[in-house]
């Protein structure tokens, strides 16, 4: 990429002309990019992106979780049960009887999903023990050894799809941190530069203040020497008096827009700043083809599409499976005794079996089976559409913008020589008027073709740094450095789950 530095040197007009040539009480001077700097360690919004970072990071740390083998011990310790119940007799006559057992039952069972195939398998071992104790009996009962399965036939398979997308919103939601700290950047300049254009236009009114009573005093020696009439002297004391409401009006928008900024950044109330203009500006130019390919490969609109097309394809399986013939088939093997000591459990025991089909099959249902189904597929047609759709308009608003941030650089360059005219304009009028060559109208033109200079080259560089960081939102690359964009997390950080997955 073919790089060029450009220095704006009439930039420095501002600090070296006497429009910002006066010292306020300052304590800190802060750049655009210390402001930016401020606003991702300190704004509640960076805050705010990074607990929700966090937030898919565990929620992205349970799906890991959830295909592994899960072991779980069970148990009642003690269950003690002291009551009149009813009791069947061997005649089939029932009969109160007081029952008073003291029990402990205990269950260590491990299972695992198999996702390819949607089945779980199992085993477990288990013991239990009661206690008569109106008799003073003791037996015990288990399982020393069970395993089973259970696997649905011509069924939707959600831990297939489940472990297909689940992935892609972990990509997703890390894309879309990197995007969010990016887009609190750009939302940073729009404040930055908004109190830049406010700070501009106070000391603008300062000095047109200072002007208009160096230009009374000036005109009040020239009255005394009759040089000058009664109405050109009064239009010169409204000038003072609009100067000096203009700046009322200017320190009270000040006082807004700082508070505005102090806000969103994260700084104390108290704390006085003042901004410098952005004057370091780097231009180059950008190849089309390359924002485009990483906007694909940056931005979480590309796997977001390929989800809703995974997505539609499983709504449109569910659809198939879900309204025919269901199965599913659960199978168990295992050995289980009973004895009077706990010992005895694993004398001899006797082995268990157990397999059964369940099925469910629609007989009569309207045809809503069919409708669902082709609802399911007119819905995936649909998302294919708009999905291309969506595709197209993303490329083509990368385009536009590097498009617009090439033609900016020209605007700024224009704007910059303007700003140096009416500057030098406004200097040459002011001292003719001084001078007595020139009247207080002419002045005033002068004065407004200065201010809105001024503004115009504050808000072409205002719209080249918003392009620049808007068009690193949208491709989450730094063209300048040439390296895709990256950001930390410390809540993460905070938290050292580097060791977690294993």
């Amino acid at each position: 990429m073919k790089t060029f530095y450009l220095l704006i040197i009439t930039g420095l007009i501002f600090f070296t002309n006497p429009v910002f040539a006066q010292v306020d009480n300052i304590k800190d001077s802060l750049t655009l990019e210390d402001v930016i700097d401020l606003a991702l360690t300190h704004s509640p919004t960076s805050k705010y992106v990074q607990n929700q970072n966090v937030n898919y990071f565990w929620r992205y740390r349970n799906f890991k979780t959830r295909f592994r083998p899960q072991l779980t011990l069970s148990g009642d310790l003690p269950n003690y049960t002291h009551t009149t119940q009813p009791i069947t007799q061997p005649d089939g006559s029932i009969e109160f009887k007081q029952v008073s057992n003291l029990a402990a039952s205990a269950n260590l069972s491990l299972s695992q999903s198999i996702p390819q195939l949607g089945t779980n398998i199992w085993a477990s071992t288990s013991a239990h023990g009661i206690r008569n104790l109106n008799k003073n009996e003791i037996g015990f009962s288990g399982s020393p050894f069970v395993i089973g399965f259970s696997q649905p036939l011509f069924a939707y398979n959600w831990m297939k799809w489940y472990r297909k997308t689940e992935p892609m919103i972990y990509d997703e939601a890390q894309k879309r941190y990197i995007q969010q700290i990016e887009e609190i950047a750009l939302n940073t300049t729009y404040r930055f530069f908004n109190y830049l254009m406010v700070q501009t236009n106070y000391k603008l009114a300062e000095n047109n203040l200072k002007n208009s009573k160096d230009n009374l005093r000036i005109s009040q020696t020239k009255k005394e020497l009759g040089q000058i009439s009664e109405n050109d002297f009064s239009r010169i004391e409204l000038s003072v008096l609009n100067a000096q409401k203009a700046l009322n009006q200017a320190s009270m928008d000040l006082k807004n827009t700082d508070f505005e900024l102090k806000r969103y950044v994260g700084l104390e109330q108290s704390m006085e700043i003042d901004l410098e203009i952005p004057l370091n500006i780097r231009f180059f130019d950008i190849d089309v083809d390359k924002a485009v390919q990483k906007a694909r490969e940056n931005r979480q609109e590309t796997t977001l599409y390929q989800r809703r097309l995974i997505n539609a394809d499983r709504e449109l399986a569910q659809a198939k499976n879900s309204t025919g013939l269901s199965t599913t088939l659960r199978g168990s093997f295992g050995l289980s005794n009973s004895a009077e000591t706990f010992t005895g459990i694993y004398d001899q025991p006797e082995r268990d079996r157990m397999l059964r089909i369940s099925l469910s099959i629609p007989i009569l249902d309207w045809g809503r089976s069919a409708s669902t189904v082709k609802l399911a597929e007119s819905e995936r047609e649909l998302t294919i559409y708009n999905v291309n759709k969506d595709i197209e308009e993303f490329d083509r608003s990368v385009i536009v913008q590097v498009e617009q941030f090439g033609l900016l650089q020209d605007q700024l360059r224009t704007a910059t020589e303007a700003d140096k005219v009416a500057e030098n304009g406004y200097q040459i009028a002011l001292r003719k008027f001084q001078n007595g060559e020139l009247s207080i109208t002419d002045l005033n033109i002068a004065l407004q073709e200065r201010e809105q200079a001024k503004r115009d080259y504050i808000r072409s560089i205002q719209s080249f740094w918003v392009a620049y960081y808007r068009l690193r939102v949208l491709t989450l690359f730094d063209f300048e450095k040439g390296h895709n964009i990256t950001y930390g997390n410390e809540m993460l950080d905070d938290q050292n789950v580097g060791g977690l997955f294993f």
